[in-house]
């Protein structure tokens, strides 16, 4: 009798413990270690393309990419791939490749720390485009909007064309009706920047013709 309730009840046991063995396991995940839908925006963003940025997505990432932000590294990719300490062939130096002439115009006299100072890079970028803009704020007035030897004209484009080749360079441009192409050294025409470059808004920009780098 000891014998068989022994057995039995052994039996049950087993059952037991091999039916729980099979039961689906259960485990509550927080929500920022568990994403079960995505919309594929990690993959994405930050973007160029505004269409990126649908408004019904209500996504919490600020669209950039033709602001002066977009702007900058757009042309800072295109002139050093966004490289500081990057001095090319001709001695043009750091992420928006700098010539010394260009430096010593807006105050910047040691190009070694130039080289080592990313803030110094990054405000002279923006001290050259407010000189740039004023310079050129007839032909940004004048032109922006049109169509120049198939290039629609914008404030962005002329001053990227300005950071190529100086603003005599733009205004020879206009004053050949886009005619004559200015190459840099490299091959790079004043027109592909106005083209590529097209586009941002630089309206946090002002134009200054005597703005410097202060110490």
């Amino acid at each position: 009798m000891i014998k068989k309730w022994y057995y039995y009840t052994s039996l049950i046991v087993i059952i037991t413990f091999l039916s729980l063995g099979f039961k689906p396991f259960n485990l509550k995940t927080k929500p920022w270690f568990l994403i079960e839908k995505t919309d594929g925006a990690e993959y994405s963003l930050p973007s160029q393309d505004k269409d990126d940025y649908p408004v019904e997505k209500n996504l919490n990432i600020p669209y950039t990419g033709n602001h002066l932000i977009g702007f900058k590294e757009a042309v800072a990719f295109k002139e050093s791939q966004g490289k500081y300490r990057k001095v090319n062939s001709l001695g043009y130096m750091g992420k928006y490749q700098f010539g010394s002439k260009a430096l010593r115009a807006i105050g910047v006299k040691n190009n070694k720390e130039f080289l080592k100072d990313p803030a110094l890079q990054e405000k002279a970028f923006i001290v050259l485009l407010s000189i740039n803009k004023w310079i050129l704020r007839n032909e940004i007035q004048r032109y922006e909007g049109k169509i120049i030897n198939g290039v629609e004209i914008t404030e962005s484009g002329i001053l990227a064309a300005a950071h190529l080749g100086g603003a005599g360079s733009v205004k020879n441009f206009f004053r050949n009706k886009g005619n004559r192409h200015f190459r840099d050294a490299y091959g790079t025409s004043l027109r592909s920047y106005m083209k590529a470059f097209g586009g941002y808004d630089l309206s946090y920009i002002e134009a200054d013709s005597n703005a410097t780098i202060h110490d």
